[in-house]
Order: C-alpha cells, then sequence, then structure tokens
C-alpha cells in the first residue's frame, strides 16, 4: 500500500471546496500524504480573491446559517490548513494558460504541473477521488 490519496478538484462551488478540503485534511491527519489537482473551475479553490466568494449552490443559501451557527472554518483558512497539514496543492498549467493566470493569483505554495505531475503521484495512490 502506497498510503496516498490522489484528488482532482474540477468543480468550483463552496460545496465542492468544504468536500475537497474536508477530505484531503482528514486524510493527511492519518498520516496519509495527499495531493490536489485543481483543474478548470476547481481552480477558484485556490485563487486568492475566488475562494473568498465562492458561489452557494442555488437553493442551498439555508446552509449559511448552519456553517456560521457550527463555527466551521471559511475556505481560505481551511486551505491555509490542508497547507499546513503537507497537503500537496497542484495548479494545472493547461487551464492556467488558458483562463490566462499567473502563479502569483493563487495561494502560496502550490506547484503548477499538468497531468502527468498529477498522475506521476497518482499511479501508485490507494485512493483517487475525483469533485
Amino acid at each position: 500500500m502506497s498510503n496516498k490519496v490522489a484528488i482532482i478538484a474540477s468543480n468550483g462551488g463552496l460545496f465542492d471546496a468544504y468536500k475537497v478540503v474536508n477530505i484531503a485534511t482528514a486524510a493527511a491527519a492519518m498520516d496519509q500524504e495527499v495531493a490536489i489537482f485543481f483543474t478548470f473551475e476547481g481552480l477558484n479553490l485556490i485563487h486568492k480573491e475566488a475562494n473568498q466568494h465562492l458561489p452557494m449552490p442555488e437553493g442551498k443559501e439555508h446552509f449559511a446559517e448552519g456553517f456560521a451557527k457550527e463555527n466551521v472554518p471559511a475556505i481560505p483558512e481551511m486551505v491555509a490548513m490542508a497547507q499546513e497539514m503537507g497537503v500537496r496543492f497542484i495548479g494545472c498549467q493547461m487551464t492556467m494558460d488558458i483562463m490566462g493566470l499567473e502563479k502569483d493569483a493563487f495561494v502560496d505554495g502550490i506547484d503548477v504541473g499538468g497531468a502527468v505531475t498529477f498522475l506521476e503521484f497518482a499511479k501508485d495512490a490507494d485512493v483517487t477521488l475525483t469533485f
């Protein structure tokens, strides 16, 4: 067993962000090696500005009250927590090029690479997830 968790984040909404970061931090807390490949709208989760304003799914606005009541950290805080726990963030170079985005638009400490970069990590992962 490789003790690796490989995650692809291709969606950029608030619920997607919580799913991705929650699973990643849980795996890291279990001493698993974790990498997340952020592509297309998933790049919003690590974009310095966009991750502060991720959209709530339509009709689910009532969840905002529950997040506040339960003191659920905001996505930028959870992203920082994941990085502190050693979760590796890989921003998709192709998507960044298509969208005209530079590495400095994203949280510090990300790697930038293509599908091959992620697949090198994921090829022997025990768990692979896509959100």
